[in-house]
């Protein structure tokens, strides 16, 4: 009985996408703290452009293997820095841009281990 392992393209892949979960993470925790600004009715100040430091790297990492989420990124970036709007509105829209990053990288590690799955080879003792 063999298991899979993941070939070294393979590897690479889910280092740069472990990479991208950990930037989200950081990302979902300044969304979370920006709603409860809102929440106890403050400003959200600054916290859209922090996002966007931490999201301008991650769209350069992602750029090179995963053309498609790079460019959501860059379009969740756009939306976040946007001016306009209530910050309650803000604040919709940057969850549901965290949601859909967070689901197309998750998406994207289940395909990268079914297309670099190597089956492991053990001798029969």
């Amino acid at each position: 009985m063999g298991g899979v392992k993941l070939d070294g393209a393979g590897t690479q892949k889910m280092k740069t996408l472990e990479a991208a979960l950990h930037a989200m993470a950081k990302i979902h925790a300044m969304v979370e703290r920006a709603a409860i600004d809102v929440k106890n009715q403050k400003s959200i100040g600054v916290i859209p452009q922090q996002i966007k430091r931490i999201a301008t790297p991650l769209q350069g990492q992602l750029k090179g293997q995963f053309g498609l989420i790079a460019d959501q990124v860059s379009a969740f970036i756009l939306s976040t820095t946007r001016g306009g709007g209530g910050d309650q509105a803000k604040i919709r829209s940057m969850r549901e841009g965290v949601a859909q990053l967070k689901t197309a990288l998750e998406l994207a590690g289940n395909k990268v281990k079914d297309q670099h799955a190597v089956p492991i080879e053990v001798s029969p003792d």
